[in-house]
């Protein structure tokens, strides 16, 4: 059997290899959050999946508490107070919690969530096999989602947590309730959805 010769290090000569990375976001996307009509153009796109109810579901309640996807997938059954119609939304990343009214459409769709789950889990969000989804697999949902509604390839999750900053702020909401809505611990991070709102200039060109 023929030995192989010796091999040894070669010193690197200085040279700095460059991997192919993603485009920014700011060259994938106009915007980095979705108006109100196309959350609800992403909703009805989604009904149309094998999960339709589900994944609607999904969008609606990412959008109207402002939920990170870890957020969401980790939400379970217990954190809705069905009596008082109450979401406590616990949040991560050293957010700040809080308890959220359900608004009835939302409320309606969740008890037919919960009512149809199959099998049953103490998660709110789950896959066929009952466990919770994964952020890969609700990534995928909102990208097919958003090309099927005509928004794009770039749709991602954590725009509809800006969408629901950006909706609220051009409702004219507080920036301190909206802070304390989308769990900021720093109101710096709530002050950039009202510096997208329309509101202020609203009488310009009277």
């Amino acid at each position: 059997m023929p030995t192989k010769p010796n091999l040894r290090l070669v010193p690197p000569k200085g040279e700095k290899w460059k991997v192919p990375g993603r485009k920014s976001n700011r060259a994938l996307r106009t915007k980095e959050y979705l108006t109100p009509n196309e959350v609800e153009k992403l909703i009805e796109a989604s009904k149309s999946n094998r999960h339709g109810h589900r994944d609607a579901t999904i969008i609606l309640t990412a959008y109207r508490h402002g939920l990170r996807v870890s957020e969401l997938i980790d939400l379970r059954w217990d954190q809705i107070d069905w009596p008082k119609a109450n979401l406590h939304v616990r949040r991560l990343k050293g957010g700040v919690d809080s308890v959220h009214p359900i608004m009835g459409d939302e409320l309606r769709a969740l008890r037919k969530l919960q009512r149809e789950q199959g099998p049953k889990s103490s998660f709110v969000f789950v896959s066929e096999r009952g466990g919770p989804l994964t952020r890969f697999a609700v990534a995928k949902m909102i990208e097919k989602a958003g090309k099927d509604a005509g928004l794009g390839v770039s749709v991602h999750f954590h725009q509809l947590r800006h969408a629901c900053g950006y909706a609220l702020a051009d409702a004219g909401h507080d920036t301190r309730r909206l802070q304390s809505w989308l769990g900021h611990s720093d109101i710096k991070h709530t002050a950039k959805y009202a510096e997208l709102s329309a509101k202020p200039f609203k009488d310009f060109w009277r």
